[in-house]
Parts: structure tokens; sequence; C-alpha cells
């Protein structure tokens, strides 16, 4: 399993924020602990144990003692620049992203680190029967950092305020693969947003939209990759099979 589905995993019971939006349960918990795993994969530190945060913002972070990890034994690039992923305090990735990039001005490494992105994703959702566009976090609690690695460009990320860890084999930073970051790219750059989808397989929902609008049924089957959703609507006294698009239903 790699770093992709580890992290997907955790974003199906995440609530969409605007840029300038912060949950307050986001803010409560952050997953810090990142366990070694097999050396083939990218990431399996999603189980390790969370970290309660003490009233602490990440512009109060002090420097962290632990020590430079070396370079990774694998590089994807002939001159060593590559994408890591960075652990930082869940909610305050757009903060942590513009406290890094002002830690790479004052501090001269342009040269070293290239770009830090908050991969996100529009995204609709139904609410109360209206239909609204949001941007998602692709990964809630990461943030992504282009960078030649070196004992300098490390200190310069894992102590910007905000930032709790690379994410690799134990202490090991390791690089994202060409096919992940391709991967992320197209995700960010699709057209079509991604539609929310509030409801599971045996719940009740309400059809908002089309013929049956107002009408109320059980949630028998989600076809993810059609958007489509079938559900059993009681017609006089009889169970009938209705195929509606995701953004016809909400959860009732």
């Amino acid at each position: 399993m790699d770093m992709m589905s580890e992290i997907d995993r955790e974003e199906e019971n995440q609530e969409p924020l605007d840029d300038h939006e912060v949950d307050a349960d986001d803010v409560e918990e952050v997953n810090t602990s990142l366990e070694s795993a097999e050396v083939e994969e990218l990431n399996t530190s999603a189980e390790s144990a969370d970290v309660e945060v003490v009233n602490e913002s990440p512009d109060s972070a002090e420097v962290v003692s632990e020590e430079y990890p070396g370079q990774p034994d694998e590089l994807p690039q002939e001159d060593g620049r590559a994408w890591y992923v960075v652990h930082c305090y869940s909610g305050y990735e757009n903060k942590v992203r513009h406290n890094l990039e002002q830690r790479i001005e004052s501090m001269g490494m342009k040269d070293r680190i290239f770009d830090v992105v908050v991969p996100t994703e529009e995204e609709i959702e139904v609410k109360e029967g209206k239909r609204r566009t949001v941007e998602r976090r692709v990964f809630p609690g990461y943030i992504l950092v282009n960078m030649l690695m070196s004992e300098e460009s490390w200190y310069v990320v894992r102590n910007t305020p905000g930032v709790t860890g690379f994410v690799g084999m134990g202490t090991q930073p390791t690089p994202l693969r060409p096919e992940e970051v391709a991967q992320i790219i197209k995700r960010m750059e699709a057209e079509a947003p991604h539609i929310k989808v509030t409801f599971r397989s045996g719940e009740r929902v309400r059809i908002v939209d089309g013929p049956f609008n107002d009408f109320r049924g059980t949630v028998a089957e989600i076809d993810m990759e059609r958007a489509k959703v079938r559900v059993m609507v009681n017609f006089f006294g009889r169970e009938t099979p209705v195929e509606l698009d995701f953004l016809q239903v909400e959860k009732a």
C-alpha cells in the first residue's frame, strides 16, 4: 500500500475547507508519528499514534532537536531534486506553506528548495438541496515540497513553524516516485470537479432533483466510476429501483 492509498483513506471523513476556513476539530489533533515500513513503500505512517497539540499554533513552534538523517538512497532525477511529502498541522496547510516560503526567501534557499504545494481539487457538494463548489485539500495534513535534499535544506523545511516531519521510512525522508507525482498533478488539474458523496449503501436519502424530486428511499448501490446511485423508492407499496446522479440525492 503506497502513500496515496494510505492518505486517501483519511479523506473520506474530512470536510472541505476554503482557503480562509479552518475547522476547529481539525486543529485539535495532529498525526505526527511516522513509523518505519517496507523499503519499497513510500509511506505507511498513517497508522501511527495521534499526538495532541498543546495550545500551540504553527507560528509558535520551536526549533526541533533531531538531526539530519542523511540523503535518500534513491533519487528520482539526475540533479537530485525531488518531491517530498511533509507532514504538518491539519488545517494549517496554507499557513505552513506561507511560513516555509518566507524562510526560503530570507535564508537564501531558492537554489535548493524550488516549490511548495498544497494539493487541492474542486468539489461539488449538495447541502439542503443546494449545490456549491468548494476547494478541498486532497491530502489534509500534508504539503509537497520540491527540493534538493541536503542538511541545509532539510533544516529549513523541518524547522518551519507548523511542520511535524518528513514522510518516509523511519526518519529517512523518502521522495515521491514520478508516477505518484503525475497522479497528484492529474488530480489537481482535473477539469470536472469531484463530487462529494455523503451517503452510503443502506442509508436513507432524499431525491432533490428530477421527476422523483422530494421522494425518499434507501441507497441500494453506489457506482463511483459512473457517479451514479441506485435508490429503492416506494411506489404504491412496492420497492422500485431508480438510478440517479450523485447530485440528485442527499442524505435524508
